[in-house]
């Protein structure tokens, strides 16, 4: 296709033409397709990366819609999950992109299934999972684009496995965990000044311009009028077990991961069942009609006794309006049974 869409990128003489053309060859993988995911994925698809692929395992709400731009008001209406949504938006601007995207939980065969990838983009808001990720993207030796923002806070940081520091080397010395959207709130100028450095890294990358990569971890408060950038090569540790000389990849482990989740701030426990397997919802649909509110093809949505049930079509399920584990196993198993 040569219809100038990337004309004004390839004047921008770091890239190029020659620069161009390695975008549209490589491969980006978006971890997660909220605030930050939809941004990015957005960006890389209208810089031309050759193919993206996105993976999320929520559903888009009204209280979503100030910050992740590729969502819509019928989107939160429908309760569309966010992965379908970001595809179905994000080929009405490159009908010619290649995008992949997956609605469920990250898991290591889920992340093996998206090999070859160039790069990485961490658009996460859980702990557990960023790790898991970082952990692949050490095994793997693939480049790995750090961010996260809460409140009009953010910083990121360009994880290149064998050189800097991972995420697990900097656990003690960076908080990697903490308050969340839900709990203290977030505005849109954050997001979208973490996914411009984000983005701006990962071009780098695509591109072959690694020499100017930025290499340090920056952080920020656009209300405040911070800015800081800290240099952590320092931090690499030898022994880590993520990426150092004898690395296991513990987050690997999928054995370790907890199967019930209070989701912070949201007033709901998600589930996840010991083994994943495709739920059948129609089945449940017709077993369940008079609680049924809401459906599509990737989830329902039902009222139990005064809570909201949403269930996902690879088992996943969350409860809202309950916080306590054990009873939301068991409104899990009156509803799906097992």
């Amino acid at each position: 296709m040569n219809d100038g869409r990337y004309s004004r990128q390839e004047l921008f003489a770091p890239i190029g033409k020659k620069g161009q053309q390695s975008i549209e060859q490589k491969h980006a993988v978006i971890i997660g397709a909220g605030a930050l995911g939809s941004s990015m994925a957005e960006t890389l698809v209208r810089a031309g990366v050759g193919a993206v692929s996105i993976v999320d395992r929520d559903y888009v709400e009204h209280s979503n819609l100030n910050r992740q731009q590729l969502y819509t008001e019928l989107d939160a209406d429908n309760s569309t999950a966010k992965a379908a949504a970001a595809e179905a938006r994000l080929l009405d601007i490159n009908r010619h992109a290649d995008i992949k995207a997956v609605v469920g939980e990250v898991d290591p065969s889920l992340l093996e299934s998206f090999l070859p990838a160039d790069i990485i983009i961490d658009a996460l808001d859980n702990f557990e999972t960023r790790m898991l990720v970082n952990d692949f993207a050490c095994r793997q030796q693939i480049p790995f684009v750090y961010g996260a923002c809460v409140g009009s806070y953010g910083l990121t940081y360009t994880i290149l496995p064998g050189d800097t520091p991972c995420l697990h080397c900097l656990m003690e010395d960076i908080p990697m965990d903490g308050e969340t959207c839900d709990t203290a709130g977030i505005i849109a100028p954050a997001v979208q000044m973490v996914s411009a450095h984000q983005a701006a890294e990962a071009l780098k990358l695509l591109s072959g311009n690694e020499k100017d990569l930025r290499r340090t971890l920056l952080s920020f408060d656009v209300w405040k009028n911070e800015h800081r950038t800290m240099n952590l090569d320092k931090l690499k540790k030898q022994d880590c077990t993520s990426c150092g000389t004898k690395a296991d990849y513990p987050y690997l482990q999928w054995e370790s991961r907890s199967s019930l989740e209070t989701l912070c701030g949201r007033d709901a426990v998600q589930i996840r069942p010991a083994k994943t397997a495709e739920a059948s919802l129609g089945r449940l649909k017709e077993q369940h009609e008079r609680l049924v509110r809401k459906s599509n093809s990737h989830l329902l949505v039902m009222e139990w006794e005064e809570k909201r049930i949403v269930l996902f079509a690879d088992g996943r399920a969350i409860i809202h309006g309950e916080t306590d584990k054990a009873k939301a196993r068991k409104i899990y198993h009156q509803i799906v049974g097992g």
